[in-house]
């Protein structure tokens, strides 16, 4: 344990990141999923606004410092990917 004062607030604020970073990526993923899913049912209008809606997320998760713009690149591609596929 810290016994600096500005460290025991560095813990505090950390862990409380760590618990909301954990939730914008868990949304992330089932943001996905749901792209997956629309795609195995052949419901190109699902996957069309489910895409829409992940790529959204994953755009405010970069502005918001969760993940990484490439990172955000990537997974927006292969979202994207998955939709345009089903023609």
């Amino acid at each position: 344990m810290a016994n600096i004062k500005s460290q025991k607030k560095r813990i505090r604020t950390a862990e409380v990141a760590r618990i909301r970073n954990k939730a914008i990526k868990s949304e992330l993923k089932t943001l996905i999923k749901h792209v997956h899913a629309a795609v195995e049912a052949g419901d190109k209008a699902a996957a069309s606004a489910a895409a829409t809606r992940a790529n959204r997320a994953l755009d405010k998760a970069v502005a918001k410092g969760v993940i990484h713009k490439n990172q955000a690149a990537n997974r927006k591609s292969g979202v994207q990917h998955l939709v345009n596929s089903m023609e």
